[in-house]
């Protein structure tokens, strides 16, 4: 990620800092707060980070806070997990009555390459915070998401170049009625990223995911394997958007998208970052845009060829 989060649930995000008077900062409930410490860069908080954490419910009305975004939370966040930062946000719930939005996870490359964010077992801020409206977490090492039910969740998001089957699994087998929109970057096997299409089987289903509008299986070595399974899929035909980018979509992925079911109904369908002819890319168009779908066929990219083998790559994995 070259860039951190500039908006979270509608929310302009702004970085907290121990430095600015109270009477400088915005109100509570008007932005996503974004906190992240750098020693490598910032001045030193005193306490590192949890001196600001703990100056932010000093400074700010954390009853109104709506959007909080968990940047670098130590000097090396590759070894040090974000355990601790789960633990904090659930032990202060009574802080945050009106949390309707948690990104955690928010580094860019400078920080730490995405797949060395050390995460831990997140579920518990879902379980915690009965009202939250979206979830997303960048790092796919050490990330546990167990199956759970959740009320109110509009939006779950996971950022990784290796995301676990186990994560998966754990989302595939959660009671999310509400949901309206999923993403998940599956990556690599390099990196972890060893879900299988039977893994999201009971998401491709749709059975516990009544409200899903949103669907995004991208940054995926298979996704020709994933284009297949999504052709036949059930929860396809109540989607508005689909995302099968970044990854190592060819021909071969794309002529079962065509082959399957109508895809005509969605209003966006995005394959950014694929490996197809110019002639499947001039069909797609033909079959779909004319028929009112938005479809983004940006960056052709072209596979490599190394000691008599050819490779392709997805856009996102270390």
């Amino acid at each position: 990620m070259v860039e951190h989060l500039r908006e979270l649930h509608g929310l302009p995000v702004h970085r907290f800092t121990q430095n600015t008077p109270a009477g400088e900062l915005p109100a509570a409930g008007s932005v996503a707060w974004r906190l992240s410490y750098n020693p490598f860069r910032d001045e030193s908080p005193e306490g590192g980070f949890e001196g600001l954490w703990q100056s932010f419910l000093e400074t700010v009305d954390t009853t109104a806070v709506r959007g909080l975004v968990i940047g670098q939370w130590s000097e090396s966040p590759y070894e040090d997990d974000s355990g601790f930062i789960v633990e904090w946000l659930t032990s202060n719930t009574d802080r945050f009555p009106a949390l309707e939005a948690v990104f955690l996870g928010d580094l860019v490359m400078e920080e730490a390459e995405i797949s060395w964010i050390e995460q831990s077992d997140v579920t518990p801020v879902l379980e915690a915070y009965p009202r939250l409206r979206e979830f997303g977490v960048r790092g796919g090492s050490g990330l546990v998401f167990r199956p759970v039910r959740h009320e109110q969740l509009r939006t779950l998001r996971f950022e990784s170049g290796g995301l676990p089957g186990g994560v998966v699994r754990g989302v595939a087998a959660s009671e999310l009625p509400a949901l309206e929109h999923l993403e998940m970057w599956l990556g690599v096997t390099d990196y972890g990223g060893d879900a299988t299409v039977a893994d999201l089987a009971p998401i491709l289903a749709g059975d516990r995911l009544p409200a899903l509008r949103g669907l995004g299986l991208t940054d995926s070595e298979i996704q020709d394997e994933i284009a297949a399974a999504v052709a036949g899929a059930p929860v396809v035909a109540r989607l508005h958007t689909l995302d099968l980018s970044m990854g190592t979509l060819t021909d071969t992925g794309a002529e079962a998208l065509l082959s399957g079911q109508p895809l005509t109904h969605l209003t966006k369908l995005d394959l950014c970052h694929h490996f197809l002819s110019d002639a499947m890319m001039e069909r797609i168009r033909d079959e779909l845009e004319g028929a009112g779908v938005d479809v983004d066929l940006s960056e052709q990219e072209k596979p490599e060829e190394f000691n008599g083998e050819v490779w392709r790559y997805v856009a996102v994995s270390e």
